[in-house]
């Protein structure tokens, strides 16, 4: 049997991350040293464009779909939902699926193969010199004019469970209850 024989049968004619019946082909998971079904899974268009990068990730909607995927039984599944979350781990949702998703030691280095949620040289760090991390609270350290929104965030204001950006600079949270992006020197780390 081929392999897009065997994938088309193990998935149920859907695409093993999102469920779509549309446009499915196979993808082999890098690091990729010869197709096989156990080295594959099948795609929608959809996620194969994204998972390539040649398409901007959808995080407000498409990916969503990782919820139910990411328990999946079969291990590459697992391994690609893995991924996945670590490409989007910015966003609240993703983080938190990620930090229930659990890979034993051998599929977390296979996930990791592809330079996937390795950790960079550059660290998010405070006012202080003291490193963030996603979830965190901070406390601002100087008054901020937030452009768009009409207010200033005054010194002093707490910010709970902020995100980390691509950029090491840079911090999200929810201030009057809006998201902005805070430079992270402004902050400090709260206790």
């Amino acid at each position: 049997m081929s392999v897009e024989a065997t994938l088309l049968a193990r998935s149920n004619n859907q695409c093993e991350l999102c469920s779509s019946e549309k446009d499915l082909s196979v993808y082999d998971v890098p690091p990729v040293d010869g197709a096989n079904s156990d080295k594959s899974v099948l795609l929608c268009q959809v996620c194969q464009l994204q998972v390539e990068g040649t398409q901007e990730l959808d995080t407000t909607h498409h990916w969503r779909c990782l919820n139910d995927s990411m328990w999946s039984q079969i291990p590459v599944v697992q391994v690609m939902a893995w991924r996945m979350l670590n490409r989007l781990k910015t966003e609240n949702w993703a983080q938190d699926m990620l930090d229930m998703l659990y890979l034993d030691d051998a599929l977390l280095e296979w996930a990791k193969a592809a330079g996937e949620g390795v950790e960079s040289d550059e660290l998010t760090l405070d006012s202080n010199g003291a490193t963030l991390q996603a979830g965190d609270s901070v406390t601002l350290v100087k008054d901020l004019v937030v452009k768009g929104a009409n207010f200033t965030a005054k010194r002093g204001t707490a910010v709970r469970n902020i995100s980390l950006s691509s950029n090491p600079e840079h911090i999200e949270g929810r201030v009057n209850g809006t998201r902005i992006v805070i430079i992270a020197s402004y902050v400090k780390k709260s206790n």
